[in-house]
Formats: C-alpha cells, sequence, structure tokens
C-alpha cells in the first residue's frame, strides 16, 4: 500500500491538468479537463489594419492541452480581424457550474465548447446563437463535410446552434514495460475481448506481490469504457427513439455480466478506483493497460513513463465464433464537441466569425496538425496521427475503417441518468454476482428520468 501511495503522488503532477473523462464527463464524458481560472489572450498585432474597434471575445474550454493550438488559431483570426479573444481555461465542474449561472441570469462567456450530455438543454432553453442565417452565407461551412451524427448533435428542429469542432475515437492503451515485465504478448488487432481478458489476468496473477493490476474500468468510464463492451455484444443503452433504457436488454446484460466475470477479477477494488481514477493508477504504473479516448492522447504523450506506453485497437468480440472481426464485432463509442456562441453575446458576428474559423477546412487541418484533436470536418484528421513523434496513435483513426462507430447515446437529461449510473453501479462492481439485478434497476431508473422529458 506504501509503494501504492507513492505511486499515486508522484503521477498527481502528471494528470491534474486533464480531467478523465466517463459517464460524467465525454465521456461519457468527456474526458478533457483542465486547470482552473487560466486565463491567456489572443491580442490582435499592433500592425493590424483590421479594425476590431476595441472589442474582445471571451472564450472559455476546459482541456488545457488543447489551449496552445487552440490559441494559435485565435491569434491568426485575431490577426486578421482586429477583435481580441481572451481564452479561459476551466475545470469539467466549474465549466458546466458557471455556465449555468451565466444562463441563469448572469454573464455567459461569448463563445464556448458544448457537449453532447448538455446540448439539448441550452438548445431547448434558448441560450445558443441559431448559426443557420450565418452558415447559409458562409462559403467557408458546409455541414454535409462533418460527421453526421456530430452536426445532428447540436441541431434542434433544423436548427443549428454550434458547428462541430472535433470526433473522437476509442483505443486501448498498453504500459510495454509491465507486458515485457510479466512475459504478456503485446496486444494486436486480432485481440477478441476474452484475448484482453486473459491478458489482464496473467498480468495480475504475475503481478500481484507488486500491486499491478491487468486493467481498470470504473463505474463513470462509459464512452470509454463499458459503454463500448454493451454495443459490441449488441445490446443498447437507450431505444433509437430514447424512450426506453436498454440496461435491461438481454444482450446488454450479457456483455455486462462478461465484464463482472472476466475483468472485474483483474482490476483493483471499487472503493480504490473511486478514490483515484484508473488514469492516474495507469500512469502510475500499476495498471497493464485500458481503454483511452482519443482526446487524452495529449495527456499520455506528455507523461513522464511516456515512452512506455503503445495504443492497439480496441478488441472485438467474436460473436459468431470464426475466429475473425466480422461487421458489427468490433465497437467503438464516438463522440464530439460543439463550438457555440451565447444568444446574448454583444457581439454574434465576430463570435461566429471566430467559430468559423476554428471549424472551417483550413482550422480544423491545422487543430489536426498541432495535435489539438482529431477533426469533425471529414478528410482532415490523418494530420493528427502524424503530430506525436515516437507514439503511433493510428489505432484512433484505423477503427473507423474496421470497427462500426456507436454514437455516445444522448437524451434531453443525460447528465441525470449518467450520474446515476456512476453511483448506481457501485454495488455490482463491488458484488459482481448482482450485475444482472443492477443492470435492470439501472433501466428502471433510466426509465423514469426518459418519462420525465
Amino acid at each position: 500500500m506504501k509503494r501504492l501511495i507513492a505511486l499515486l503522488l508522484a503521477a498527481t503532477m502528471t494528470i491534474s491538468l486533464a480531467a478523465c473523462g466517463g459517464s460524467g464527463s465525454g465521456s461519457s464524458a468527456p474526458a478533457q479537463g483542465g486547470t482552473a481560472a487560466e486565463e491567456t489572450e489572443a491580442e490582435a498585432p499592433a500592425e493590424t489594419t483590421a479594425d476590431g474597434s476595441g472589442k474582445t471575445l471571451v472564450v472559455n474550454i476546459w482541456d488545457n492541452n488543447q489551449l496552445e493550438g487552440l490559441r494559435q488559431i485565435a491569434d491568426e483570426w485575431s490577426a486578421k480581424t482586429g477583435v481580441k479573444v481572451q481564452m479561459n481555461v476551466i475545470t469539467w465542474v466549474e465549466y458546466w457550474t458557471l455556465l449555468e449561472a451565466g444562463a441563469s441570469g448572469g454573464e455567459m462567456p461569448d463563445v464556448f465548447w458544448m457537449h453532447i450530455n448538455e446540448a439539448q438543454k441550452y438548445m431547448r432553453a434558448d441560450m445558443l446563437l441559431n448559426l443557420n442565417d450565418y452558415i447559409a452565407k458562409d462559403d467557408a461551412i458546409d455541414l454535409n463535410n462533418y460527421y453526421e451524427g456530430i452536426v445532428d448533435i447540436y441541431n434542434l428542429d433544423g436548427n443549428q446552434y454550434a458547428l462541430p469542432k472535433d470526433h473522437d475515437t476509442i483505443a486501448m492503451i498498453y504500459n510495454k514495460e509491465i507486458f515485457d515485465k510479466y512475459g504478456v504478448e503485446y496486444p494486436n488487432d486480432t485481440w477478441t475481448w476474452d484475448d484482453y481478458a486473459a491478458a489482464a489476468a496473467k498480468i495480475r496473477e504475475a503481478g500481484k506481490d507488486d500491486g499491478v493490476y491487468g486493467t481498470a474500468m470504473n463505474t463513470n468510464d462509459g464512452q470509454d469504457g463499458w459503454y463500448n463492451l454493451i454495443y459490441g455484444w449488441g445490446g443498447k443503452l437507450i431505444s433509437d427513439d430514447n424512450k426506453k433504457s436498454g440496461m435491461d436488454d438481454p444482450k446488454t446484460i450479457e456483455a455486462m455480466t462478461w465484464l463482472a466475470d472476466n475483468l472485474f477479477p483483474s482490476m483493483p477494488e471499487q472503493n480504490l478506483m473511486a478514490d483515484t481514477d484508473p488514469d492516474l493508477m495507469f500512469m502510475s504504473g500499476i495498471v497493464g493497460m485500458m481503454l483511452q479516448g482519443s482526446w487524452m492522447v495529449n495527456t499520455f504523450y506528455n507523461a513522464e513513463q511516456s515512452a512506455n506506453y503503445a495504443w492497439a485497437q480496441i478488441p472485438y468480440h467474436d460473436t459468431n465464433g470464426n475466429g475473425q472481426c466480422d461487421e458489427g464485432e468490433r465497437v467503438s463509442l464516438y463522440n464530439g464537441l460543439g463550438w457555440a456562441a451565447s444568444a446574448n453575446t454583444k457581439y454574434p458576428d465576430e463570435a461566429y466569425s471566430l467559430i468559423s474559423a476554428f471549424c472551417s477546412e483550413e482550422g480544423q487541418k491545422k487543430q489536426a496538425e498541432l495535435g489539438v484533436t482529431m477533426a469533425a470536418y471529414k478528410g482532415c484528421s490523418d494530420a493528427f496521427v502524424g503530430a506525436f513523434e515516437g507514439m503511433d496513435i493510428s489505432p484512433f483513426l484505423t477503427v473507423e475503417e474496421t470497427g462500426t462507430l456507436i454514437k455516445h447515446p444522448a437524451s434531453r437529461y443525460t447528465t441525470t441518468w449518467e450520474g446515476n449510473f456512476t453511483t448506481g453501479l457501485v454495488a455490482a462492481w463491488q458484488n459482481p454476482s448482482t450485475m444482472a439485478d443492477v443492470c435492470k434497476q439501472m433501466a428502471d431508473m433510466m426509465n423514469e428520468v426518459l418519462a420525465s422529458e
């Protein structure tokens, strides 16, 4: 235990700039995080001939890892327009607290990120600037050029309230040093979930005296965790019409029961993961492998032990038992943030102009080149793979060709039922034999929430 505490303390500073994802954040949450209240300003150079009339746009984001790249794009826009940009990096929890306070009578930022978990609430409350007229006049923006599912996230009744910022997929990260130490072969594209479980068990058995676990996945690791198993097994989290929970679907229960029986024995105890995020455990060298979202690449690339890390495609569920990955068997959840503006911004034209700069083909390519995130604009993400010298992150793009992408499920009150997953599933994580019953309880809870929408 003393070794564990020392390792965790050593890694704390490394991960502090990027809060981990999961159901509460996008994982399902959005798993991007940041430090609270860091402000930077992209100022128009003195020599610019543009007349910004002393205007400043306030822009809020929550991921410190993306700040530098986005600031470069904002700098170029400021040089052309003469409008200053003040970028604030705020922690995930504080971000939504402040945004809600602004929407309730305070002051909202001019431009900000929107997430699938919150979009319905803000769109239905008329708190976001309707972008339809701007898009119609903007030669740089054609919604057909973006991933359709992400465009749809931010569209309500035919009105577009945000432009797609990025898209993400899921892959497996593993620690080569741990695999080498315990004589376990590295993951490859032929791995099934049974192969994953077998490797995790070997690492746990061989590393038990060292306090090393094979894998880790907590109750709030939805998009970057157990959601992928549910859909890989043919289950669902929510019905297509968003009216009924899929947590009591037989295939969903089969997937979750498999998780409990085959992966839980190789994981840290749930109370330990509740106290210390699995990402931090991995970076501390006590977890051999885990699922991660592409939004976390920067965090692991800049980690102290990054030379030990490698990526592989997410495993597949060999449903028909033929020993090969067929269509629909390798599943990755995907999601995408949106750039939105306040409906009450003093500078709607300038706010949209900045959003357009971020979301245009040029801006999306630059975002990928700078290693900010994968692009929402189709065909612009290849450069993202080359942005991390010495680390092959191609599995995040390969899965788009070899796998099946499932859009992050969401409804009007996603944050409510996902938050209840985080606490409600604890009983099953602590007592795996109750998984089926707990899943049915989660379905009942979710159906109540959906009925209120």
